[in-house]
């Protein structure tokens, strides 16, 4: 059985032709459409090695350590349309969808976090939808990072699709705290749930509070020695 979009339909020797063109029109469809998601991730991540080469040589550092991204499988897809009570399609998809497309760039310094998104939001092909800045204002359980919701243009032969891409920006510190929580929240038959979440987020604030130093102590490094 093989289960796409909200239809199911039987793949047997007697399925009818039609119904068979359909499901590869489906498939042909999403590959496209996957493959103009990931064109955009490409968009953006050159867009950002760009001013992380040019920031290098103008502060004789790299604020951005390093970039990763993915793009939402099929099934992450249809799950969150599903609990938006929206149409499987490719239309629904492109209007309902923020996040297929993720970057996640991961910063030295607090301070870089807003530089990043600053250079890169004043791009004229840059088009800002949605700005969540979770570093001023955490999240209850100390989530920390910047996000960015941006389109971007993606030239293809016949035609340009403007595509929107979700960007995380977030300082080292922060992405270490995140990816232990976000393991540690989803291990099953935990007895002292609760106790967890109080700790975690006791580390988030002593993280937080460490990358400020960190931030103070370059700052002081480099008054020092532009002396």
């Amino acid at each position: 059985m093989e289960n796409y979009g909200s239809k199911k339909i039987a793949l047997t020797e007697t399925a009818l032709p039609q119904e068979a063109e359909q499901i590869f029109e489906k498939i042909v469809n999403l590959r496209e459409l996957l493959m103009t998601y990931n064109s955009a991730i490409r968009e953006v991540t050159t867009k950002l090695e760009i001013l992380n080469d040019e920031l290098s040589i103008k502060n004789r550092r790299n604020p951005i350590q390093f970039i990763k991204s993915r793009v939402k499988s099929p099934l992450s897809i249809a799950n969150k349309l599903q609990r938006l009570e929206k149409e499987i399609s490719v239309k629904s998809i492109m209007n309902s969808l923020n996040d297929v497309a993720g970057i996640r760039v991961i910063s030295s310094f607090i301070d870089d976090v807003y530089e990043i998104a600053d250079m890169l939001v004043k791009q004229d092909d840059v088009f800002l939808i949605e700005t969540k800045d979770y570093i001023k204002n955490p999240k209850p359980n100390g989530y920390r990072s910047y996000h960015l919701i941006v389109e971007v243009p993606v030239f293809f032969s016949d035609k340009k699709q403007f595509v929107k891409v979700e960007i995380q920006i977030r300082t080292v510190a922060m992405d270490f705290w995140a990816s232990l929580e976000h393991q540690l929240k989803y291990k099953e038959n935990l007895e002292n749930h609760q106790d967890i979440e109080v700790e975690l987020k006791q580390c988030a604030e002593i993280i937080a509070e460490t990358d400020l130093q960190m931030m103070n102590i370059r700052n002081k490094i480099e008054v020092t020695c532009s002396k």
